[in-house]
């Protein structure tokens, strides 16, 4: 394995972390931690109780029983011993409570921590999933959770644990003998001078393994969506050599974060025999003296006990400081992955400021429309008017108009200048032009995916600034070139359209998009199971399955985004009818390559370059013999 390479700057820990942390996870469990708290302080100080009572056992027991007899001294002995056992039980039961206490608290925090990133996730922008890789996402609720379930169920209580032994044990040694305590100072202050510096350097390399690992995860997703163009194209050394180079960076982050962590283990322990032994010759040397012991109880001489005991203190003190030493490399890592899981869970979610719903009415006698909760299958726009303090309703028709709209996903580089169109209800307008013309670009800007800076979009006359984003996406239906299965059955998958819909309304838009036969034929019908994004299928019939989605909806409004490049010509012939069917009455946006598709078009729009450079129905512009008609007779390729 070849050696670490010149690393560049690496990303560290943001400032907060910790405490907004800790404060999380107090605010989810305030009583259990409180009861933790006491439980690891009654735990950690009877962890210690041997070290302190081996003074009174040789002071008290074995020294006077060796010099007065055994007899005199069992009673003390057995008191000694019995109060003893007594501590190790609470201690026994303390560990026990808190261990699972802490195992709900841990999992719980988990379970908060993924519904939060889950429900924030639900809110951001498409420009947020077009701008961060997938497995990067997915690594933040796998690797990054995992990191805080060590920090939260391991690491804190086990500093938490150690840190208050350390406090009982400064405080006894302090009280047997203020000598022999100077140099517990001096171990404690090489044993921190280490810990602070390897452990900074390991820190800062976990924070880079987080993310290494995320981008290593993110390739990954990407190699394996994508497996057979890789084959295709013969890209798989190209596509080991990525890979090397992103493992080999993960390889430099671990190593350097562990090899830097794994240190203080050996350096703690050595520094700690060293000055056991120091402390084991000035110990005996002040008590063989008979030294004068300056101690907070008065001036007494060294006893053998004491000796003892101090030693044994002073062993399990530099355990605990092993212990904290061990666990920064886990703290770090832990803050890592809960500072990716609170950027996350802080992405600022999509802006909406509509106010105008889509509600439910029904038609009075005189025509007025009057909001209910019945289901009439009438829906209409509520308009808030708040400088009026009225309330207007307009009828869902699916009547679109852009007026004058500009947009470019950067600002300095506009892709649609200039575009304006009106599409009454029931309309069918076409957009072709060259890839890259800005023809998907305009279907996204009436989902309002994205928002434009200058010019107008209306949906039935109203601003769609003005309409919540919801309620605007439920009135348009929408049928993408890439489809999208989920896990689940025929139907639930038809029915994602509008679930509140019936097997039987589910059907009906089978058979109207002519996927119904093809369905029938499945080993199950309706209710097969469908996984890896509908693997089972072709991509025909998962195309069927999205327009049936779409005919589900029943919007009065509908966008067709190449949603018959996937179909073979038998089968597109089928599907035309079932989509005439369902366009009927419907405003529709059609984007086509396959010019066949759109000759029935009420206005066909030519687009290049983000200008409309024709428009018109397919008669019209054949005989006007410019670039549609180069188009559509193969005299002109789109690029």
């Amino acid at each position: 394995m070849p050696g670490p390479r010149q690393l560049g700057p690496r990303p560290k820990i943001k400032k907060g972390v910790f405490l907004r942390l800790i404060k999380t996870i107090f605010g989810y469990y305030r009583p259990q931690l409180i009861t933790v708290a006491v439980c690891l302080v009654i735990s950690a100080v009877s962890s210690i109780a041997m070290s302190v009572f081996m003074q009174r056992l040789i002071d008290e027991c074995i020294l006077p029983g060796m010099e007065t007899g055994w007899e005199a001294a069992a009673k003390q002995t057995l008191t000694v011993i019995a109060t003893l056992a007594g501590i190790y039980l609470i201690g026994v039961i303390c560990s026990f409570i808190y261990t699972r206490i802490m195992a709900v608290v841990c999992q719980g925090t988990l379970k908060r921590f993924r519904d939060a990133m889950f429900d924030n996730m639900q809110t951001l922008p498409i420009k947020y999933f077009d701008t961060h890789a997938h497995g990067d996402i997915m690594s933040t609720y796998t690797n990054d959770a995992d990191a805080v379930r060590q920090i939260i169920g391991q690491s804190m209580p086990s500093l938490f644990s150690s840190i208050i032994s350390i406090a009982v044990l400064v405080v006894v040694m302090l009280y047997f003998s203020l000598w022999l305590f100077l140099l517990v100072i001096v171990a404690l202050f090489i044993i921190g001078k280490a810990g602070a510096y390897f452990g900074g350097k390991s820190g800062k390399y976990m924070v880079g393994r987080q993310q290494s690992l995320a981008k290593e995860e993110g390739f990954i997703e990407e190699m394996m969506t994508g497996l057979k163009v890789v084959k295709v194209f013969t890209h798989e050394e190209e596509a080991k050599n990525d890979f090397d180079r992103l493992n080999a960076q993960l390889y430099d982050d671990s190593m350097l974060a562990d090899k830097n962590g794994n240190v203080l283990g050996p350096i703690t322990n050595n520094v700690g025999n060293i000055f056991y032994v120091v402390l084991a010759v000035a110990g005996a040397t002040m008590f063989s003296l008979g030294a004068i012991n300056v101690c907070l109880r008065g001036v007494e001489p060294l006893t053998l006990g004491i000796v003892v005991t101090f030693l044994g203190m002073f062993r399990q003190l530099s355990q605990m400081v092993g212990q904290i030493s061990q666990q920064i490399t886990m703290v770090m890592m832990g803050l890592a992955g809960a500072g990716r899981i609170f950027d996350l869970i802080d992405e600022k979610p999509e802006e909406d400021h509509g106010y105008c719903e889509l509600v439910n009415v029904k038609r009075c006698e005189n025509g007025e429309l009057i909001e209910t909760t019945e289901k009439t299958n009438l829906w209409a726009w509520k308009h808030p008017h708040k400088e009026e303090g009225t309330v207007t309703y307009t009828e869902l028709k699916g009547e679109i108009e852009l007026e004058k709209v500009d947009f470019g996903y950067v600002p300095e580089k506009l892709v649609l200048e200039d575009i304006s169109l009106h599409a009454k209800a029931g309309e069918k307008f076409a957009f072709v032009g060259a890839t890259g013309a800005g023809k998907t670009t305009i279907t996204n800007l009436i989902n309002r995916f994205y928002d434009i800076p200058d010019g107008k979009i209306r949906f039935d006359g109203i601003n769609i600034n003005k309409i919540k984003k919801p309620d605007l996406r439920r009135s348009l239906g929408l049928v993408l070139q890439d489809v999208n299965l989920f896990t689940g059955t025929v139907m639930d998958n038809i029915r994602y359209g509008r679930l509140d819909a019936t097997d039987d309304e589910c059907i009906e838009a089978a058979k109207l998009a002519n996927a119904h036969d093809f369905i029938t034929r499945l080993p199950e019908g309706y209710n097969t199971m469908l996984t890896g994004n509908g693997a089972s299928l072709s991509q025909g019939q998962r195309q069927l399955l999205s327009i049936a989605r779409a005919a589900v909806a029943n919007t009065p409004a509908m966008i067709l985004d190449e949603a018959t490049s996937s179909i073979d010509t038998r089968t597109e012939a089928l599907v035309q009818d079932g989509m005439d069917r369902l366009m009927e009455g419907r405003t529709v946006f059609v984007i086509a390559h396959r010019l066949s598709t759109v000759r029935n078009s009420k206005s066909i729009i030519v687009l290049d370059h983000g200008h409309i450079i024709e428009r018109g129905d397919h008669e019209e512009l054949i005989r006007k013999k410019g670039i549609y008609y180069q188009l559509y007779t193969g005299a002109f390729e789109m690029e």
